[in-house]
């Protein structure tokens, strides 16, 4: 595998920071909330942490697709679909590692407490990352990178706090 395809998959682009944040507050608010109980299924929820993002990340293209027709006054088409779908795909993308250590735990490789802990702190890593990442384009300072760094964290566990809260 190609050295860009393994830095997309992992850091996403500079116009996809938003998308990569996005999906993995979704991905780790899924991860804590189905895995509260203690009897969960690991390959169960794996796949709903895949199909949640996969999901959102439909409604994201498809409502983003409407808005860009209307905006340049001419009708939906595939095209277009498929643009906005491939410059969304950090959304989806941010679940791959996570859901990857589910699917260790489905595997019987890792329990399933030790692979929830390897997903949120692959989410944690990720939100630390893309505040770096923003930090780096925005040229920010000492201070204003670790301002970045922890809004960025602190914003995304609040979303993933909230959700497991909602949820339970």
């Amino acid at each position: 595998m190609a050295a860009a395809p393994v830095r997309r998959l992992v850091l996403g682009s500079h116009r996809e920071i938003a998308g990569t944040v996005y999906g993995t507050t979704v991905v780790m608010a899924t991860v804590v909330a189905g895995s509260r109980d203690s009897a969960a299924d690991p390959w169960g929820l794996a796949v709903i942490t895949g199909a949640t993002v996969v999901v959102l990340w439909l409604a994201h293209v498809y409502s983003g697709a409407l808005a860009d027709s209307i905006n340049r006054s001419q009708p939906l088409n595939r095209r277009q679909l498929g643009a906005i779908a491939g410059q969304e795909i950090s959304i989806p993308l941010a679940a791959v590692a996570p859901v990857g250590a589910l699917a260790l735990a489905g595997a019987d490789v890792v329990q399933l407490r030790t692979a929830v802990w390897v997903a949120l702190g692959i989410g944690v890593a990720t939100l630390v990352i893309q505040g770096l990442r923003y930090a780096r384009i925005e040229r920010l300072g000492r201070l204003g990178t670790a301002t970045a760094v922890c809004l960025n964290l602190a914003l995304g566990l609040l979303i993933v706090a909230l959700n497991a809260l909602l949820v339970h």
